[in-house]
């Protein structure tokens, strides 16, 4: 395919797009790169050479574009030669994405200074309800020194009140997702 050398490069373009796309799908699973990569990396040598020796394109430039699809394909190649993945890396799936630790932190400290201004022995109870130990109601009440069964009543007049703190602070969302 030979253009017309004195074709305005956009021209250029929609002339070859065919047949850089094809051969860059072509070449696109032996090179294991998408053939979206090796489509950009031709037209990046095109107008790098079209810059650096002017408009007159050479003659064959249906076999330059196969060659420059089958360049940018080696290059790939090599590059995945030496990409190795990370073994045993722990910043893998949605848990360990920075934003979700981040608000899971910054919820966690509210959460933890809301627990502190309870007023009574609620500080105690939600403290130890939050314990990372996980402890039953019999361990939480006798580390408290109250009763099992006097436990769940105080525990739901703590939490009711924790829950109207956080919900002055932070602001629940209104009918149809707006905040207040």
């Amino acid at each position: 395919m030979d253009a017309d050398p004195a074709s305005a490069p956009e021209d250029l373009f929609h002339a070859l797009l065919p047949l850089v796309r094809a051969e860059a799908a072509a070449e696109a699973p032996v090179a294991g790169a998408e053939a979206g990569d090796l489509e950009q990396g031709v037209w990046v040598r095109l107008l790098e050479r079209l810059a650096a020796e002017g408009p007159p394109l050479p003659a064959g430039l249906g076999r330059w574009v196969r060659d420059a699809v089958r360049a940018e394909a080696s290059l790939a190649r090599r590059a995945a030669a030496h990409e190795h993945p990370y073994r045993g890396d722990p910043a893998t799936g949605p848990e360990s994405d920075p934003e979700r630790l981040a608000l899971r932190i910054d919820r966690r400290r509210t959460l933890r200074a809301a627990v502190g201004r309870t007023p009574g022995r609620c500080p105690r109870v939600l403290a130890a309800m939050l314990s990372p130990q996980d402890l039953t109601y019999r361990e939480i009440a006798g580390k408290l020194g109250m009763s099992q069964g006097s436990l769940g009543p105080l525990r739901s007049r703590c939490l009711g009140c924790l829950r109207r703190m956080l919900a002055a602070e932070v602001g629940a969302p209104e009918r149809g997702g707006k905040e207040r």
